[in-house]
């Protein structure tokens, strides 16, 4: 039987952008955008609607050819996840909670039972109910009152991290009519069950800047600002303490924290500031019993965790040293018991987990796998002297274990079923240290299935990164990536500068001014690993989304030749415009991550690398764009705009096609199948170049 061709040519007929001179000049420094006029804040705008819609028609065209592989990776994808599934019930006061999925359900079903066995469970909620007569819906946060008999829940369904909140009595099984729009999507209820407090967001920055309190059979309109934050570089969260005696407003920017707090029996009480605001002072505090625990950077780049009581909270002279600052390992948080304390470290890239007594005896949780991924995962009640922990690696499917905090000896409670033809013993991990051109070892995590891997040049090799915010992308299992992996891929992680991997000093050198790095970074790892073999140098592809789709366009623009094709997902591509425009929502709280080009010193770094300004007359790889037509990180028009330049200047015959979901914001498609589409797209795409 002859072998399918799906192989890609180039269509000539691709859209072709009307240009319109568009100057822009700050410090005295003229730019010319001729697609400025692509921005259109209403979206109704009947020129740029036009022309996605070209880009959206012609990208269908081109890539019809690998529509059939498309189609059988997206059935491949869709076959391994079993369809009747179901949580593991976590106890949270009365009750136990779970969600059930089944058939060919998009969404989950929220339930409760007196018993983990779920004998006597109810329904909460039903997702897919909700989500009836809507392209997109993602449901933002769960809150039950204290009293356990009223449910408040948040919904998203236009991808914009816009959030409706909604109450439902589950005393009577219906609908209160209280709704708040607007908001930031979580709820924290007072102690007294009829208070809640939620962020109201500004609908032009898409900034959370303000907490109300809303009393239950009120009109929103009645509810009362407590809180204002002026400093639009601060995001705003809200939550409880541990021990839910305080309700706690989070201010976070990139450098500094603060933190406000009401208590929670008194919900028309001020909130006060739980110590003073200092720029550059990060931390993460939380309260069970008479001790606050604060996570603290003060005198410790890579965290130290210190105890305080309510009269030495403020003043940090008179906090105590519970875990010292260590110039190796990094902090990442602590969980509160009553009886312990689980401490998550982080240690030349790996996650690890100590548990601490009330006698300060310390024991460390071990894992085997030569990279993996690992977090706490659920854990409501302090009381509990087990802790569940989740588990993962490029190998192992992810993993509950239930932790005996006592003795450290684990159960198993799930394991994530792949179905199929999946054996875990077929693929083996790696983790390497590549060395970067200035010396410094840059961690990657690599997978492949052993029968087909050689290493001697000839496989495909598909490598990911994203190197921002300090965000760290772990190795986890991932049974969409078993498509490339079985046709011979080898699957990189490259942990570029710019996460925390390596620590604190890992991301500061990856930000700012240090920013180059990260893209340098993600080049010589390529580099390595086709030196050493791992891949084909005409055969390599890369992907990143978000921040990640910055550094791709990073890379094209540095090292072109490197890469045969290139994912670029919801990516920020135009940095210097968006970072000098306040009213471009998430604008202001990015200056510490990437510098304010209102200084003129950050703006000659930025004009350095930012993709869009750098896109110049020369060869490109392959390249597959997407975005959300409704994203609120990064808005449609920035990879809109640079696939335009793109055409413009690129002096290749590579294909490059731009998909706009215009139902989709930033997270891209809702629902557990039709997010696989976008996964399918692209592996068919790379899978088709190599045909």
């Amino acid at each position: 039987m002859p072998r399918p061709d799906y192989s890609l040519s180039l269509l000539p007929d691709f859209p072709v952008a009307k240009k319109q001179a568009y100057t822009l000049t700050t410090h005295n420094k003229a730019r010319v955008d001729n697609y400025y006029w692509m921005r259109d804040d209403e979206r109704q705008n009947e020129d740029v609607l036009a022309h996605l819609k070209a880009e959206n028609t012609y990208c269908g065209a081109q890539l019809a050819p690998m529509k059939p592989l498309q189609e059988a990776i997206f059935e491949e994808l869709k076959g391994r996840i079993v369809k009747d599934d179901n949580t593991v019930p976590v106890k949270d006061g009365t009750y136990w909670y779970h969600s059930e999925v089944r058939g060919d359900d998009e969404y989950s079903r929220h339930y409760r039972s007196t018993s983990m066995s779920t004998d006597n469970k109810s329904l909460l909620l039903d997702v897919n109910e909700l989500a009836t007569g809507y392209e997109f819906f993602e449901l933002g946060e769960v809150a039950l009152s204290p009293c356990e008999q009223l449910m408040a829940y948040s919904e998203d369904t236009e991808g914009r991290r816009i959030y409706t909140v909604r109450f439902k009595s589950l005393l009577t099984d219906e609908m209160l009519d209280d709704v708040l729009e607007n908001t930031e999507g979580q709820i924290v209820w007072a102690n007294d069950n009829k208070t809640v407090f939620y962020v109201k967001k500004d609908l032009q920055t898409l900034l959370g800047f303000q907490v109300f309190r809303h009393e239950l059979g009120t009109k929103q309109s009645q509810d009362v600002m407590v809180y204002e934050e002026h400093d639009s570089s601060f995001f705003m969260g809200l939550g409880k303490s541990r021990d839910e005696s305080l309700i706690i407003i989070d201010l976070a920017s990139t450098e500094t924290n603060d933190t406000w707090v009401l208590d929670a029996n008194n919900p028309k009480g001020e909130f006060k500031a739980l110590m003073p605001r200092e720029e550059g002072h990060e931390f993460d505090v939380d309260k069970l019993g008479d001790t606050f625990y604060i996570v603290t950077n003060w005198q410790a780049q890579n965290f130290r965790l210190m105890t305080a009581t309510s009269q030495t909270i403020e003043d940090r002279a008179l906090w105590q040293e519970h875990t010292a600052h260590r110039e190796n390992v990094l902090l990442e948080g602590v969980e509160l018991f009553n009886d312990f304390l689980v401490l998550s470290e982080r240690e030349q890239g790996q996650a690890r987990f100590v548990v601490v007594n009330k006698h300060n005896e310390r024991m460390t949780l071990e894992f085997d796998d030569p990279c993996y991924y690992a977090a706490v995962a659920m854990n409501p009640e302090p009381e509990s002297k087990s802790a569940r922990i989740y588990y993962s690696s490029l190998t192992t499917p992810g993993s509950l274990y239930d932790v005996d905090l006592t003795t450290g000896a684990k159960t198993l409670l799930k394991q994530q079923k792949v179905l199929g033809s999946f054996n875990a013993d077929d693929y083996e991990s790696e983790r390497l240290m590549v060395t970067a051109r200035d010396g410094i070892k840059v961690p990657v995590s690599i997978v492949y299935k052993k029968d087909s891997f050689k290493k001697d040049g000839t496989n495909p090799l598909f490598q990911y990164g994203y190197g921002a915010y300090g965000y760290t992308i772990d190795p986890s299992f991932s049974s969409t990536s078993l498509s490339l992996l079985d046709r011979g891929f080898v699957y990189v992680i490259a942990h570029v500068r710019g996460s925390e991997m390596l620590g604190r000093q890992w991301y500061e050198q990856g930000k700012k001014e240090h920013k180059q790095n990260s893209f340098n970074d993600f080049i010589d790892v390529t580099k390595a690993l086709v030196a050493q073999g791992y891949g084909d140098k005409n055969k390599i592809f890369a992907s990143g989304g978000s921040a990640g789709g910055l550094l791709m366009g990073a890379v094209v623009n540095q090292a072109p030749e490197l890469y045969c094709g290139i994912g670029c997902h919801v990516p920020f591509l135009d940095v210097l415009t968006t970072m000098l425009d306040e009213s471009i929502p998430l604008t202001t709280n990015e200056y510490d991550e990437w510098g304010n080009p209102n200084d003129p010193a950050f703006y000659n770094v930025i004009e350095d690398y930012s993709p869009y300004d750098n896109i110049s007359e020369q060869n490109y790889p392959h390249m597959l764009i997407t975005t959300g037509f409704h994203d609120s990180q990064v808005q449609y028009w920035e990879p809109m705009k640079w696939v335009a330049k793109m055409r413009e200047l690129k002096t290749d015959s590579n294909i490059l096609v731009f998909k706009t979901d215009m139902d989709a914001g930033h997270g891209g498609a809702s629902g557990r199948f039709k997010s696989l589409e976008e996964k399918a797209l692209e592996m068919a795409f790379f899978i088709a170049l190599i045909n």
